[in-house]
């Protein structure tokens, strides 16, 4: 497993629940190093320890854990970037699920070994759509949901999200649009440093 994504889930674990509760995961885990490195490749196993050990220390289930991290990498400061490259994908909601299609590819822009399971959006009619995630990558399922409540807050539309399967296989996830201008949404603009422009409202 690509370090970057278990680098991602230790800072997540630092900013939210502080460095000893770190310790307490690794130590719990097993996992001498104590920090992960963004560029190195892991076990799979060590995944899994470090997963297992985040349900114990935190008394929460995996995949509430998971969603947690998704809400981060798109709400924390520390994640501008990340949250910048899912606005791009377009100017309201609708049109950010349909460039999700596109995610793997663009990470694999921005971190060449970085592979993410494949993502394919089907519209299901009456605001509702399906995302289904590709194998490979255990919970990442999850994760996205995370990430599709926190741009939802961000361009201010209100949707009902429900992931099912788990394990290394295929995830579905349903999306609901409820309402697409349900409250103001975080400022956005495309130039990063420039004067702020309002989401929608």
């Amino acid at each position: 497993m690509h370090g970057l994504i278990l680098r991602t889930f230790q800072v997540f674990v630092q900013d939210t629940y502080g460095q000893s509760t770190w310790e307490a995961i690794t130590g719990h885990a097993q996992f001498e190093a104590g920090d992960f490195e963004a560029m190195l490749n892991y076990p799979t196993e060590t995944f899994d320890a470090i997963i297992a050990a985040t349900e114990i220390e935190l008394g929460k289930s995996s995949d509430l854990f998971l969603e947690d991290v998704g809400t981060y990498l798109v709400s924390h400061p520390n994640s501008e970037g990340l949250r910048r490259l899912l606005r791009f994908g377009g100017v309201d909601y609708i049109e950010f699920l349909h460039s999700l299609d596109d995610l793997p590819d663009r990470a694999r822009l921005a971190v060449a070994d970085l592979v993410l399971p494949d993502l394919e959006l089907r519209d299901m009619g009456q605001n509702t759509f399906r995302l289904t995630v590709g194998e490979g990558l255990p919970g990442f399922g999850f994760v996205m949901v995370g990430v599709l409540r926190a741009m939802a807050d961000d361009y201010g539309a209100l949707v009902l999200l429900n992931a099912e399967g788990v394990g290394m296989g295929e995830q579905e996830v349903d999306i609901t649009l409820v309402e697409s201008a349900f409250a103001a949404g975080r400022a956005f603009d495309l130039a990063a440093g420039g004067g702020a422009q309002g989401g929608a409202a």
